[in-house]
């Protein structure tokens, strides 16, 4: 029997980053071709500053008309929204649709102080208090720990402290964590190493990674993880959007329709149907051409 995986598909990720800001209809409708073509988990929302992330700034009025929207009857998909203080905790739990928060934990010193301006003592109390918060109104919780295959600031970095975080994640009772290669730093072999480092913390964990890197090499990495046990993967249609540290064409996200392709290898399944991509990737390459000034990705 085929061993099925959890694809999270992130077009969040892809569009913060972008120059020009997506119309509130134009997400909705891209949402709603997502879901029409069978994706069951989407990183969709952030509920951030628009001082600092405009892209996200109609979050509520995405959720409000996705909602709205749907046919009678039927299922909203899992949506997580990504919050980074309380204040977006607050607007994230008030939001309909929103089933999941996420977060971005980072064991750099630098890149928390950076992003968000808390001590790694601030970072952990505000995840604490997460946890809480989300358990008490029936949300689901993903922690994603940012820098987890490397560290470009010179700072100390390794595996062990990959393993250090998720042992006082379980110890706090978060149960989904994804390991995040923020600055394209993974290889094979690394993630390999990073998830036999960290295979005695994992018990009760759905551990899963969101990589970043060429095109090129995005097969080796996702069978790199699969081999290891990872069963859950986040990417993106055509591999837009990524590290912030380098160009798209550089180090993107991990395309989605290189995932399944790999992972179709191993004969794993998914929940995605092939044949109903056509029309997402479409409109995926007419966002990247739009918005992203990119060439499309065939």
């Amino acid at each position: 029997m085929a061993e099925e995986i959890k694809i999270i598909e992130c077009p969040r990720d892809a569009w913060q980053g972008l120059p020009d800001v997506i119309s509130t209809d134009e997400k909705v409708a891209y949402l709603r071709a997502l879901i029409a073509a069978g994706f069951q988990h989407i990183d969709a929302v952030s509920f951030v500053s628009p001082k600092h992330v405009k892209q996200m700034a109609d979050s509520e009025e995405v959720m409000d008309k996705l909602t709205a929207s749907l046919p009678d009857g039927a299922q909203m998909p899992e949506i997580i929204g990504i919050v980074v203080n309380e204040k977006g905790l607050q607007r994230a739990l008030a939001t309909p649709g929103v089933s999941t928060i996420g977060y971005p934990y980072s064991i750099s010193a630098y890149f928390r102080r950076a992003n968000a301006n808390m001590s790694r003592e601030e970072s952990r109390k505000l995840v604490e208090t997460l946890r809480k918060e989300t358990a008490s109104a029936k949300r689901d919780l993903v922690v994603y720990i940012s820098m987890a295959f490397g560290n470009p600031y010179d700072e100390p970095w390794g595996p062990e402290l990959v393993g250090e975080t998720l042992e006082w994640l379980k110890d706090i009772r978060v149960h989904t964590v994804s390991l995040a290669d923020t600055a394209g730093d993974a290889t094979p072999q690394l993630i390999a190493e990073v998830f036999k480092s960290v295979q005695d913390y994992v018990a009760g964990i759905e551990l899963g990674v969101h990589l970043h890197g060429n095109p090129i090499d995005a097969e080796d990495k996702i069978l790199a993880a699969y081999a290891m046990g990872c069963r859950r993967f986040d990417s993106v249609l055509t591999g837009l959007g990524g590290c912030p540290f380098a160009g798209d064409d550089l180090v993107g996200n991990i395309p989605t329709e290189r995932v399944l392709a790999a992972l179709a290898k191993v004969g794993a399944t998914t929940q995605i149907e092939p044949s109903k991509l056509a029309r997402v990737v479409a409109l995926t390459n007419e966002l990247r051409a739009k918005y992203a000034h990119a060439a499309p990705v065939n």
